[in-house]
């Protein structure tokens, strides 16, 4: 009998209100039942007040909280965020240590870049998994260095470029990723892949609050990780999701948006700074959309309520299957997988489908019961 390993994963975890286990509750069953469950920490989960970021920081959360995570069947947790240093070294350090004390591998973080770059390994399914996780966002604090703890990373660069004789008018912009911090993801990767049976990648990536729009490194940056031996890609930081791209039959999760994402912080009268009052005001003028009033602890595009939970099988050979099983979050703010005959279902699956059309890739998605497969089209693909 072959042995076949099921790896599900979600985007961003913020678990920043009481009773965590409620808003997990309707999801549970799905990564219990997964061979390997992968979840990013969004924020830090320290009892750490200080400010250490000069970008819009995210309050802690509760330590306690990352048991919840563990209960509800996750087994990794990728911290490489750009919130991952907004209470300093002690958030990290904390956020680290209590992730492990709950039983979660952790991949992404740590008190150095030599640790941070390190993969979560375990079994699962007969197969060796291994996590790697990397930010591509600002700010640059929290990033880690030899001797400073903080998160892995790719650093991209941003290039504007004035294409008319307008002064003020607006620039063309090119992002791409430095060949020194590409080539070092690159080396990990492919030193994890003589490891492990899978390799799995988190990307912090792309463009916040946006629907469907990735910038110009996104793709050539996950690309890159699949030619080094990655056989998936999660995409994260969004908070909103993102089209799913099929590059030499593995799946690209360009941005899984948001999971259980629940907090006070970013809403105008529950932010407890003054960066983050002034971010509740900006965010509105900046991406066209104010948070529905009726969900105070979910202060997200209102698109962003279509999110998905990626799930891959493989076995020794490779990938067997790519998917998702769509989700709704629902007015309590709690990820609801939509079964086949859940009238939501189709219009989240819709969504996925648009938002890739848009970007430009012709994935294409098949129902085999509650769950989508993800597939290149037949003339792209390659007998594995």
């Amino acid at each position: 009998m072959s042995e076949t390993c099921t790896v599900v994963a979600v985007g961003d975890l913020v678990l920043d209100e009481p009773d965590p286990e409620y808003y997990f509750a309707p999801s549970t069953h799905i990564f219990r039942s997964a061979d390997v469950a992968v979840g990013h920490i969004e924020v830090p989960h320290s009892t750490s007040t200080v400010q250490a970021s000069t970008d819009v920081p995210a309050p802690p959360a509760d330590p306690k909280a990352l048991e919840a995570v563990s209960d509800a069947g996750f087994d990794v947790v990728t911290l490489a965020g750009n919130h991952f240093y907004d209470v300093g070294t002690e958030g990290v350090l904390d956020t680290i240590e209590y992730s492990r004390r709950a039983g979660l591998k952790t991949a992404g973080g740590g008190a150095n870049l030599a640790e941070a770059r390190e993969p979560a390994v375990l079994e699962g399914g007969g197969l060796r998994v291994g996590v790697l996780s990397y930010n591509c966002v600002g700010p640059r604090e929290s990033w880690a260095a030899s001797q400073k703890a903080g998160a892995a990373y790719v650093k991209v660069l941003t290039h504007y470029e004035l294409d008319s004789a307008t002064p003020g008018g607006p620039p063309s912009i090119y992002t791409f990723a430095t060949p020194d911090s590409l080539a070092r993801m690159k080396s990990d990767i492919a030193a994890l892949r003589d490891q492990v049976d899978v390799v799995a990648v988190a990307l912090h990536k792309g463009i916040g609050h946006t629907p469907a729009l990735l910038a110009d490194y996104e793709s050539p940056v996950s690309y890159a990780a699949i030619d080094a031996g990655a056989d998936m890609i999660i995409g994260h930081h969004a908070h909103i999701m993102r089209g799913i791209e099929i590059y030499r039959g593995r799946p690209i999760f360009h941005g899984l948006g948001n999971f259980v994402t629940v907090t006070h912080a970013l809403s105008p009268t529950g932010g407890d700074s003054a960066e983050r009052r002034e971010w509740a005001d900006r965010r509105q003028k900046m991406f066209g959309f104010s948070p529905d009033p009726a969900m105070p602890s979910y202060p997200f595009h209102p698109e962003s309520r279509n999110t998905a939970i990626a799930t891959c099988s493989f076995d020794r050979g490779g990938l067997v299957r790519a998917g998702f099983v769509p989700c709704w979050i629902d007015d309590d703010a709690r990820p609801v997988p939509l079964t086949a005959d859940d009238r939501r279902a189709e219009g989240v699956v819709d969504y996925i489908e648009k938002i890739s059309r848009t970007a430009g890739f012709a994935t294409e998605f098949r129902r085999d019961g509650d769950v989508v497969v993800v597939t290149a089209p037949a003339a792209q693909q390659r007998i594995r």
